[in-house]
């Protein structure tokens, strides 16, 4: 290499003005993010500049920064690629590196860093769900002189259940049994068929507790035991015959959340198909979840609304004096009830109600609420002043059999039946005239489940769960 060219400065290189505009991308893409970052980039291309001055052209030198896109236009392309690879190739990369400072950034100028995966942020609520644990299923099937009804339920909050399934069926299993002492083999055909379906839906449940019951029909029928046995061979079900004492103590048990804390007594009614279960209870003596310890006295009427309309021509035409013979029948049939003066003292000042479980009493709920189809959610727990009773139960009477079967919350089912309920309900008013009813549209299946929930004692395991499970959430998330 020639001395003329040891002392003067190094020409400005021709290739950079060919490559001006990859040049400029290098340096655009060198750019860093903070200001001592930037300041360390100023310097080392000083150092650079000055190091090229001092070796004055040596080819050594000038071959060795080739790597570094600053003296040869073929080494470009790849540096540029270089570039791309440390993050800085594009546009989008460029704000990502802009970040404040004490951020991590995917590239440097001077070495490549590895890319991090970002933490990731835990939601609340993510993670593996806790798994709750299994509900006990209790289920309550109930054969009436006319309904065959299931229940299938979870217990709740104490005192509660949540229903899980349900089936519901008119099957007049009484239909003739007045007139001739037996159970006509249509009307049999019907129960079992509904039976037949009960059996399939407890099939496909898992249940802790079951219990089946047949009442009044199956009782009063020479042919009930053998009814009883057809149902075991051709549905499977066992059912339990239950005396009328037990049948009142259910009607209690289903309604111990309908009571009014503050009176002193109740006279609840169930109004059934073949028979019409009362129980006086004096609420000094309830217990918290069971109704049936406040039971002072009962009776069991041997007419409900399937029986006595037939008594009476069927029910389709009632007249004024065809109802007024019926109610009082049942007058006379109440004043044969030794334990009818138990809650007398609390009559006479008024601090008892009525608590009807009837269809009947929800019947007369829905006509007065003017519902134009019946819903169940309106009519449970509602209470009704006992001139609005009267005056429901004095509109029906003038209504012929027709405009009952057209109302919709009586219907061709119940047209035929509702004047005998309302009968047996006005000589209940009569002996006890209660300034107020509640409605109940709950029964003997509702008094089975809280009979077995209490007896198990699944409501208070159920509390207890719930207990360590959210003592476990709170340890989670400390």
């Amino acid at each position: 290499m020639s001395d003329k060219l040891l002392g003067e400065q190094p020409p400005e290189r021709p290739e950079m003005n060919a490559q001006d505009g990859t040049a400029t991308k290098l340096e655009k893409a060198s750019q860093s993010p903070s200001r001592s970052r930037r300041r360390r980039w100023h310097k080392r291309k000083k150092s650079k500049n000055g190091i090229q001055a001092d070796s004055n052209g040596d080819p050594s030198f000038a071959t060795s920064r080739e790597g570094e896109g600053l003296s040869s236009s073929s080494s470009v392309p790849s540096q540029i690629e270089e570039v791309k690879n440390q993050g800085f190739g594009s546009k989008s990369k460029s704000r990502r590196s802009n970040r404040r400072p004490g951020r991590s950034t995917k590239g440097r100028d001077d070495e490549k860093q590895p890319i991090s995966t970002p933490p990731q942020t835990v939601l609340r609520g993510s993670g593996k769900k806790t798994k709750r644990p299994k509900q006990d299923v209790y289920a309550a099937l109930d054969l009436g002189t006319n309904n065959c009804r299931l229940l299938v339920a979870v217990p709740q909050q104490p005192g509660r259940f949540k229903v899980v399934d349900a089936f519901s069926r008119i099957v007049r299993l009484g239909e003739g049994l007045a007139a001739s002492g037996r159970l006509s083999d249509a009307a049999m055909d019907r129960a079992v068929e509904a039976l037949k379906t009960c059996a399939e839906k407890l099939a496909s449940k898992k249940v802790k507790g079951v219990r089946l019951i047949a009442t009044e029909a199956c009782r009063r029928a020479v042919n009930g035991s053998e009814f009883l046995q057809r149902v075991k061979i051709e549905a499977g079900l066992d059912l339990e015959l239950i005396n009328r004492e037990t049948e009142a103590r259910l009607a209690v048990s289903s309604c111990a959340s309908l009571v009014d804390k503050k009176s002193a007594g109740v006279v609840l009614f169930d109004i059934g198909g073949g028979s019409s279960e009362l129980a006086l209870l004096d609420l000094r003596k309830k217990n918290r979840h069971d109704l049936s310890s406040a039971m002072v006295a009962w009776t069991s009427l041997p007419h409900g609304v399937v029986t006595l309309s037939e008594k009476y021509g069927g029910g389709k035409l009632v007249t004024r004096a065809v109802f007024e013979a019926m109610v009082e029948e049942i007058s006379t049939l109440l004043q044969g009830f030794e334990g009818k003066e138990a809650l007398a003292e609390a009559a006479q000042n008024g601090e008892i109600h009525l608590l009807g479980t009837s269809g009947t009493v929800t019947t007369l709920a829905g006509i007065h609420l003017k519902l134009p189809k019946y819903d169940r959610k309106q009519v449970d727990g509602i209470w009704m002043a006992s001139k609005n009773v009267e005056a429901m139960i004095e509109a029906l009477v003038a209504m012929s059999y027709e405009e009952r079967v057209a109302n919709p919350c009586i219907g061709e089912e119940r047209a035929d039946l509702v004047l005998a309920g309302c009968a047996i309900l006005a000589a209940i008013n009569k002996l006890w005239p209660c300034p107020r009813l509640r409605v109940a549209d709950r029964g003997l299946r509702e008094g089975l489940l809280t009979e077995m929930m209490n007896a198990d004692n699944a409501w208070q395991r159920r509390t207890n769960q719930n207990r360590n499970r959210r003592g476990k959430n709170r340890g989670k998330k400390k």
